[in-house]
């Protein structure tokens, strides 16, 4: 396998904070199951109680099912201030029998614009599948159900900022924006179906917990500190990206007509 990892087992009562939306962020199964509703009024979301400086991250997802056009599930590590970093998962919802986008982001010091998009080989409002951020010193791995999708290489050398000196914690919410999550905007959201329900399971890490300016990781690292693809990683993310990404800012012509940002000339 191009990478394996045993992470820490978390509860939901233990390791998040039900941050808003009052009773439409419920815990339910003794900690393990977590369910987020948005209805016309609000939607809510959920942040992790410690901070992390490198680590991966592990959350089973189950999206809005049926007509949820118009909505986003939002899971994604910040950092606070405006020269923010960010590793974003957005699934934008779609109609009922229409596929759901997967729409992923990097921002380094207060700058994204570095959007991929994917369809899945599922429909992930079927059931739960495991989303993972794998981030260290020298690059940023998405993957789904263990299969890498994305990788974000750090390109200082390239002039290129890198999140390494910003703590980050992770979120979750589950929100309205059909002024552009579906078909660019064109599609609103049926509130007839409300209220609209996305759940998580099997919240688990092994990351660098960041507390008062001193990171657990001076003395311990974990094995996916320098961690990278292997031959049969970099072979099945190129065949994700080929037969399932339907948008990559590396290949955008009409925003970049001089040149392409310098990190896409990086290779796995």
């Amino acid at each position: 396998m191009f990478f394996l990892f045993v992470l820490a087992s978390a509860d939901f009562i233990s390791d998040i904070n039900l941050l808003w939306g009052d009773e439409r962020a419920k815990v339910s199964e003794n900690g393990q199951l977590l369910q987020l509703s948005l209805d016309y009024t609000s939607g809510a979301g959920f942040q992790s109680k410690e901070e992390y400086l490198f680590g991966v991250i592990d959350m089973k997802i189950k999206v809005v099912p049926g007509n949820c056009a118009g909505t986003v599930t939002a899971y994604y590590l910040i950092s606070e201030g405006d020269a923010h970093d960010e590793i974003d998962f957005e699934f934008l919802g779609n109609v009922t029998g229409e596929p759901y986008t997967l729409h992923t982001n990097v921002y380094t010091q207060g700058k994204g614009d570095r959007e991929q998009q994917f369809r899945l080989w599922f429909d992930p409002r079927d059931d739960f599948h495991t989303y993972s951020i794998l981030w260290n010193p020298q690059q940023i791995l998405f993957s789904v159900d263990g299969i890498p999708i994305r990788v974000f290489r750090n390109a200082e050398g390239l002039g290129v900022p890198f999140p390494k000196s910003q703590p980050m914690r992770l979120y979750s919410s589950l929100w309205c924006a059909d002024d552009w999550a579906t078909r660019g905007g064109r599609v609103k959201i049926d509130w007839s179906n409300a209220p609209f329900m996305a759940s998580y399971q099997g919240f688990q890490t092994d990351a660098c917990v960041w507390l008062d300016g001193i990171s657990s990781c001076s003395t311990t690292k974990g094995s996916w500190w320098d961690q990278s693809l292997d031959s049969e990683g970099v072979i099945k993310l190129k065949m994700v990206q080929e037969k399932y990404m339907i948008y990559n800012y590396c290949t955008d012509f009409n925003r970049f007509p001089q040149e392409f940002p310098p990190e896409c000339a990086l290779k796995p």
